[in-house]
């Protein structure tokens, strides 16, 4: 191909051996090429916006050009047509013809024979920027020939034929390594399940070693003091690719409500969190006014729904530069054994694609430039979650402290596991050849890998009554340093898995299409065994309330395991805040036990706090004075940072605000009718999909709230 770059750079020389070849074709009475060649010359495409470019422009990234991919739509494919099957023979082309086909072969930009094995393509190489000759080339020597077979000619469908290659081009630059390497890890993943091959063969499984924190005793508060200090140095990546469809509610999860006392959804706390931490951390240093970056890796399902909710609320308080959105694209999918890639059923030119998991995330932040500017800023921790843990930021202070303390590369946050539960754990695994690694293992794969290498017992609860293996809750804490280092040599390429479903027990057919998949938590897989990876575990009720399941299968789920619903996931909040304000030294009165669309839950006090009021236990402690009590049926919304408890009796509902420079003591007997709790059926339409997701919704019978507007010191003496 070097004379078609020789093309592109000599574009004056080359012109003129144009016009030569365009003569040579007249003379020979081909004025057809000669009027074609012209329209395409006229009526060449601009080509769109590399991906990441338009990516960059809507999101602010810093303008670096990512690794080496497949150049934008240059010149147009040069091929005379072959005159028609039924046209008689034209002698005169035997010299003027050939000559000007010689021609346009000195340029590199003839059909060639690498075509000949598919006519279908090659009567259409006319029609092909050069690079989407290189496109072509690598999918027929990739064995993707039946990508074409079904293209007519030239003239019929050409800009779906171009749309096709633009397709092509953005599955080619998306991936590390293009297509090329997807295809031949697809092959070999293939194979594997095929053959049933254990990825844990020659592995032995043992304990880790991690941090057990119990909160609120003194090891804990010193933790938390350490991560708040550590929080400015940090940068927190929140992966929120998927729609809400399997929760019952079509919109993005993020913007589900994490509680409906407040209404607040998932990404307005995780934003107040990060303020408050940013906040809290420059507090601890003189001068300090760093901005905590923060950023999303959406999908194209999400993206446009999550800049419309950032933007639409003011970024809920955030800087605009602050918020970098990252896009993820899908990959290909896999028709069969030979890793054949899949058409689209509704588009014979498009392949069909599904989303290659929150892995990606490590790719994308590798191609934006983003980790080396952290790096020159002075950051030092990258810290990520997913989208609808509504109790995660309460375990974010310590476990950095964790980080900080005990100098790990890697800490994932995790909580105690019963045996067998449907909850991957936290493994070390040692190899034969010596190698090890500190990785999450499955539920479904850790308690045969246990039994096949001297546990009997295989996955059993241990002397504390857990399982001796942590619960993964997919939450990292990596060091900036060294992960930048690791995704030098992988370039964010994480380990693969491919879960095909097939036809029968030869495992010859698909039942549909698969496509490779990866998890962001397998990061820790390539390092090497002088890494230092470590877990930090705390309480579940503290830490770890997912809302992923809607209302019939959270029901389905045997009673004593987790339902991970909605109404589990708003209940788990009120549990924990009450929990806390008890270790604090309030008295919260017991809760009762209630059932919301088929679900047995604790109903705790309906008790939310901004995070600026209570972001650690120190922080709770402090503004719990007195002897304060909260009866079953209260809710209590506290919203600002200096609101103190000192004697409060609620029995109903009370609701304070105040700005930051307001100091407001709350105390008194507060008794109203309050809010009452009424069931919802989730098939009831009349109700919005939030509410009716959840089973339950309040009525606002009656409420004392307070406002306080002006700075000083206030006093609510009811």
């Amino acid at each position: 191909m070097a004379n078609l770059h020789l093309f592109s750079r000599h574009k004056h020389s080359s012109l003129i051996l144009l016009l030569s070849i365009a003569a040579q074709l007249r003379a020979c009475g081909h004025t057809g090429e000669v009027e074609r060649l012209g329209r395409r010359r006229e009526g060449r495409r601009a080509p769109p916006p590399p991906p990441h470019k338009r990516e960059r422009e809507r999101s602010g990234l810093p303008a670096r050009e990512p690794s080496p991919s497949p150049s934008p739509r240059e010149a147009t494919q040069l091929t005379p047509t072959p005159p028609s099957r039924s046209a008689p023979p034209r002698r005169a082309m035997a010299s003027g013809a050939d000559a000007a086909a010689a021609g346009v072969a000195a340029l590199g930009i003839s059909g060639g024979e690498w075509a000949a094995a598919c006519p279908p393509l090659r009567r259409n190489l006319q029609l092909l920027a050069p690079d989407e000759v290189e496109l072509a080339k690598m999918l027929l020597n990739e064995g993707q020939m039946h990508l074409f077979e079904h293209w007519p000619e030239p003239g019929v469908d050409d800009d779906k034929k171009r749309g096709f290659f633009d397709q092509v081009r953005r599955l080619n630059s998306s991936y590390p390594g293009g297509l090329v390497s997807y295809i031949q890890n697809a092959k070999k993943l293939l194979a594997d399940s095929k053959a049933g091959k254990n990825p844990y063969d020659g592995f032995t499984p043992s304990v880790p070693s991690g941090e057990v924190l119990n909160f609120g005793d003194d090891n804990y508060v010193s933790l938390e003091a350490a991560g708040v200090k550590e929080a400015r140095n940090a940068v927190f990546v929140l992966v929120a690719g998927g729609l809400g469809e399997r929760l019952g509610y079509k919109g993005i999860k993020v913007a589900l409500p994490r509680e409906t006392t407040t209404g607040k959804c998932f990404l307005q706390h995780y934003i107040e969190s990060i303020l408050s931490l940013q906040e809290a951390s420059c507090k601890m240093v003189d001068g300090c006014h760093i901005k905590i970056p923060f950023v999303i890796m959406t999908s194209d399902d999400t993206n446009a729904l999550t800049i419309k909710l950032l933007e639409s609320n003011s970024y809920f308080g955030m800087e605009p530069s602050q918020v970098k959105i990252l896009k993820q694209e899908k990959v290909a999918c896999l028709a069969d054994n030979d890793a054949r890639l899949a058409l689209d059923p509704n588009d014979k030119y498009k392949i069909q694609t599904k989303p290659h998991g929150h892995g990606d995330v490590h790719s994308l932040l590798y191609s934006s430039g983003l980790l080396e500017q952290w790096k020159s800023e002075g950051r030092k921790w990258v810290l990520f979650f997913q989208d609808t843990n509504g109790l995660l930021f309460n375990a974010i202070p310590s476990a950095l402290g964790v980080s900080a303390t005990k100098g790990y590369n890697v800490n994932s946050l995790a909580v105690p596991r019963k045996a067998k539960e449907a909850i991957g754990g936290i493994t070390k695994l040692t190899h034969v050849d010596g190698r090890t690694m500190v990785i999450n293992v499955e539920y479904n794969q850790l308690d045969p890998l246990l039994r096949a290498t001297g546990h009997p017992d295989g996955d059993a609860n241990c002397e504390t009554g857990y399982s001796p293996y942590p619960g993964n809750i997919n939450q990292l804490i990596l060091e900036l340093g060294p992960y930048i280092e690791e995704l030098k040599k992988t370039h964010g390429a994480i380990s693969e898995f491919v879960n095909p479903k097939y036809t029968d027990s030869t495992k010859t057919a698909f039942k549909s299409s698969t496509r490779l998949e990866c998890m962001m938590q397998d990061y820790p897989k390539t390092l090497p065994p002088s890494a230092k990876v470590g877990f930090t575990v705390m309480d579940t009720w503290l830490a770890y309330a997912p809302v992923k399941n809607n209302p019939e299968d959270a029901a389905k789920v045997p009673k004593g395991n987790p339902y991970h619903s909605a109404t589990s996931g708003e209940m788990a909040i009120y549990r924990a805040n009450s929990l806390i304000l008890r270790k604090a030294g309030a008295q919260i009165v017991d809760p009762v036990v209630d059932t919301f669309n088929g679900q047995e839950v604790e109903v705790w006090p309906r008790i939310t706090w901004s995070p600026r009021w209570g972001l650690t236990f120190k922080d709770v402690k402090e503004k719990v004075r007195g002897n304060s009590s909260i009866s079953q049926r209260s809710a209590l919304v506290i919203n600002g940072r200096n609101i103190f408890l000192e004697g409060l009796s609620l029995d109903g509902t009370l609701i304070v605000n105040a700005v930051d420079e307001a100091e407001v003591i709350v105390t008194g007997h507060v008794h109203n009718k309050g809010w009452t709790i009424q069931h919802v059926d989730y098939k009831d339409t009349s109700e919005k999909e939030e509410i009716r997701i959840r089973g339950f919704k309040f009525e606002k019978v009656e409420q004392l709230e307070v406002n306080y507007n002006e700075p000083g010191k206030h006093s609510l003496s009811a």
